[in-house]
Formats: structure tokens, C-alpha cells, sequence
């Protein structure tokens, strides 16, 4: 495998490369799994509501939310309509900013996250947490972390 113009991956690069996509794949789809059983949510609509329910008055300005949730504002556009839709979010207008929209978190959608997160804590744990020794769940914690905030800090849109 090589980048434009660039030198081929090492076979360690190579290893750690396809390592984190399978992991990352299989995880995901576990955990969608786990959430559409248990709440018939999306891993998308699920932190869009996470995301909400930890902020001030579980809301969110929509282009917050976006780069909280680090996707498109037409995405989370589609998002939040489903979720509005499905009851579990409104939106409102801005008092400050009429050009702004919040995005609230309602009752409906705090029942549905305190039914998904024992299963989707559980899925974590089972298929991440508990593979890995404590000092190489620092060790990921770490080198991802690190991985994010070079991709952050880039310019231009996440």
C-alpha cells in the first residue's frame, strides 16, 4: 500500500494499519448491533444524543454539535431529523442568534439512552476494554488521542 507518491507501508505499518481498520470495523459493527436491538438507534444518532445530554441544558447549537460529533452539518442535519421525528430531539430557534439553531435533548430521548447504555457499555467492554491490559489501554489511549488532534488541527473542515 502507498500514499500519493509516497514510500510503500513497512510491514509493521502495514500490520498496524490493517489491525486498526478490521478492530475498527468489527467494533463498530457490534456496537450498531447492539444499539438497534436495544433502542432501534444508529451509532450516529447515539452520540448526537451522548453529545446532548452532557452539554449545558442538554442542547447544543447544530454547528456545535456538528464539530462535537465530527461530522457534516448536512449530516447531522439528517441525524437530528430522525431523531426529531423519533421524538428524542427538537429544535429551536436561537434567542441570540437568529441565524442559529439548538438542538435539545427531550424526555423521550434521555429514555432511550439510559435503555442503550448498559449494552452499549457492555459491548465496549467486552470487544475493547477488557482485551487489553491497562498499559495498553494507555498506550492506545495515547497514540489515538494523539492521531486526533494532529487530524484537528489541521485546516479546514473535519
Amino acid at each position: 500500500m502507498t500514499d500519493a507518491g509516497g514510500r510503500p507501508l513497512a510491514p509493521r505499518e502495514l500490520r498496524a494499519w490493517v489491525a486498526f481498520l478490521s478492530a475498527g470495523h468489527l467494533v463498530e459493527h457490534e456496537i450498531e448491533r447492539q444499539l438497534k436491538r436495544d433502542g432501534g438507534l444508529s451509532h450516529a444518532e447515539f452520540e448526537v444524543l451522548m453529545r446532548l445530554s452532557i452539554a449545558d441544558g442538554n442542547r447544543l447549537r447544530m454547528s456545535d454539535l456538528a464539530r462535537e460529533v465530527m461530522i457534516s452539518k448536512s449530516r447531522l442535519t439528517y441525524q437530528v431529523t430522525r431523531l426529531e421525528r423519533a421524538g428524542l430531539v427538537r429544535r429551536t430557534g436561537c434567542e441570540s442568534d437568529r441565524r442559529s439553531v439548538w438542538a435539545e435533548l427531550t424526555d423521550g430521548g434521555a429514555d432511550a439512552l439510559v435503555r442503550v447504555r448498559p449494552g452499549h457499555r457492555r459491548v465496549v467492554r467486552e470487544h475493547l476494554i477488557d482485551v487489553l491490559t491497562p498499559d495498553e489501554l494507555d498506550l492506545v489511549g495515547d497514540a489515538l488521542a494523539r492521531v486526533a488532534d494532529r487530524l484537528r488541527a489541521r485546516p479546514g473542515p473535519a
